[in-house]
């Protein structure tokens, strides 16, 4: 019997329910992971995956990636690569064992042949929106089309027909015959092929008939021998339809069982959307940090620990429901709270003068990289005259609870000495533009030997030691908490938080930062997580804003 973590939910009760069944036998449960090459996958995608090939993992069986490649009108092999790296960069192989439904497209040619054999499925001449008219509604039963009862041989023949292109685009679909009276509308003789003459982008021009995915659904997974086809709730409806198939077909039947999607609060999850979206240039990419993609979220800095640990806890349910995208931002903080180098910088700079502190004089202090992490070990920060804080940090005519810098008012610099404001210099339009401090140099890295106490510890940069750096600080793209509710990109348009993305150039970094790696994340002490954004070089040097220290989701927690 194979151990597993003892996880619990209604998915893995079932699966440990077959595995008592066939104690003792060759028994092995094995998924797939089956994406439409159509999009660049995202968070909910991130969930389908860790279920399925965390299932495998627990269980000890198998896990298949398969391409439902269906469409050839929208399928491209850059969809292709992208999943596959997204996958991996998961945690996740899939060992080998990467299938495309175009695969099969002769086995599922031979199947659809065996049901018009049985009198089981049709060519029908009628156009889409008859097709869609005969089917009826909810309430209104369907009606049989004129060409049901087409005789066995003139449907071999004209399938055959279709097969070699005959017929243009439109001309005549397969269906399958079952029940136009169903109250279930995907029992209602489904289309299982269409013609499409159109370019594969693995089997170039050899077809021009296509399968639909209700038809090479439940066959793959048949073919595959997958014993547990996990399916997202809205093909509940449809497993009664993928049942006939493989009974009429006398073939290896898996158990499908369906879970509810994952939903995001301020998130459009519709692949259909999120392509209007980069088409028309509303973000740049499907790698845009804004976007839920997991490719924009890599880019973003999210790690896959802090994905793979949201989906678990978010766990498997039967019903739709909604998720606060601060609860996902909280499980990226854990993780880069622990894993990500402290370093300082300041993203918009104020010039601060150490009146008292020695010309041509460079300290070198001692910083902690990262002190969840003792073993992560120290750096050397230079520490000079010149410096630069951040404006914020700064204020002429401070609130009450205002504890920072300001005229006459000491605090203290990370990692250095107390320093106390006594000139400000600004310019023609009264802008401030430069701070003059004095500095206490009995003060270095603890506290005032006379016991006075500060309430305030500043950031800061040596400014002749400083690394030039642009900062995109990202916020929600959506302005409404239930953009689901918006079908169309037009309404999203609306919908658009114009402040989502806002670029800072010139911002100032230790000097650490000038030699830096594509997807690395720090902490900016006290601004925040970064992420090396890919795009960028040590002449160019671009960080994307990860996530803010400050967690919501606690917020939220302790408000409820």
């Amino acid at each position: 019997m194979n151990t597993f973590k003892q996880k619990t939910d209604f998915i893995r009760e079932i699966i440990r329910n077959d595995l008592k069944e066939n104690d003792g036998g060759q028994y092995k449960i094995h998924t797939r992971f089956p994406p439409e090459p159509n999009g660049y996958l995202h968070i909910g995608h991130a969930k389908a995956i860790c279920l399925n090939f965390g299932l495998a993992r627990e269980f000890g069986g198998l896990c298949n990636l398969r391409f439902d490649d269906t469409n050839p009108t929208k399928e491209e092999m850059e969809y292709v690569n992208s999943i596959k790296q997204d996958i991996k960069w998961l945690g996740f192989d899939w060992e080998g064992r990467e299938y495309y439904a175009s695969d099969y497209f002769e086995k599922l040619y031979g199947f659809a042949l065996a049901l018009i054999k049985k009198g089981k499925a049709y060519v029908c001449d009628l156009s889409g929106q008859q097709i869609r008219e005969y089917r009826g509604t909810l309430t209104i039963p369907g009606k049989n089309s004129p060409y049901r009862e087409r005789p066995i041989e003139e449907n071999l023949m004209l399938f055959e027909e279709m097969k070699n292109g005959k017929y243009p685009d439109g001309a005549k679909v397969l269906r399958a015959k079952i029940d136009m009276k169903s109250p279930n509308l995907n029992m209602r003789d489904p289309v299982m092929y269409r013609i499409l003459h159109k370019k594969h982008h693995r089997t170039s021009g050899k077809w021009c008939i296509y399968p639909t995915y209700d038809w090479a659904h439940g066959q793959s997974d048949s073919i595959e021998g997958i014993t547990h086809s996990i399916c997202t709730l809205e093909f509940e409806n449809h497993r009664p339809l993928y049942d006939w198939f493989l009974n009429e077909l006398e073939i290896h039947h898996p158990r499908q069982i369906e879970f509810a999607r994952l939903n995001l609060t301020y998130t459009v999850m519709s692949k259909r959307i999120l392509l209007e979206l980069v088409k028309s240039k509303i973000v740049k990419g499907w790698d845009d940090p804004r976007l839920p993609t997991i490719s924009g979220m890599r880019r973003r800095g999210y790690s896959p620990t802090s994905i793979r640990n949201f989906c678990a806890e978010v766990g498997i349910a039967k019903a739709d429901s909604t998720v606060a995208i601060e609860f996902l931002e909280h499980f990226v903080r854990e993780d880069l709270n622990k894993k990500a180098p402290r370093r300082m910088a300041v993203i918009n700079p104020l010039k601060l003068i150490i009146d008292n502190y020695p010309d041509n004089i460079v300290e070198e202090l001692e910083a902690v990289n990262n002190p969840e992490d003792l073993s992560a070990g120290t750096r050397k920060i230079p520490f000079s005259k010149i410096l630069y804080i951040e404006k914020d940090d700064f204020m002429q005519e401070p609130p009450p609870k205002f504890f920072r810098l300001a005229p006459g008012r000491e605090v203290r610099l990370r990692y250095a000495y107390f320093v106390k404001c006594n000139e400000i210099i600004k310019d023609r339009d009264g802008n401030i533009t430069e701070i003059h401090c004095s500095y206490d140099p009995l003060t270095k890295g603890g506290d005032a030997p006379d016991g006075r106490k500060v309430k305030a510890t500043l950031h800061w940069v040596s400014a002749g030691h400083a690394v030039s750096f642009e900062a995109r600080i990202y916020e929600k793209l959506f302005k409404n908490e239930n953009p689901y509710q918006v079908q169309e990109v037009g309404e999203l348009k609306d919908n658009l938080n114009p402040d989502s993305l806002s670029i800072i150039e010139n911002c100032m970094g230790e000097p650490s930062l000038s030699s830096v790696e594509p997807g690395h994340v720090y902490q900016f002490e006290r601004l925040g997580y970064f992420c090396v954004d890919p795009g960028c070089s040590n002449d160019s040097i671009i960080f994307n804003r990860t996530a803010t220290l400050k967690d919501e989701w606690a917020k939220i927690q302790k408000s409820q």
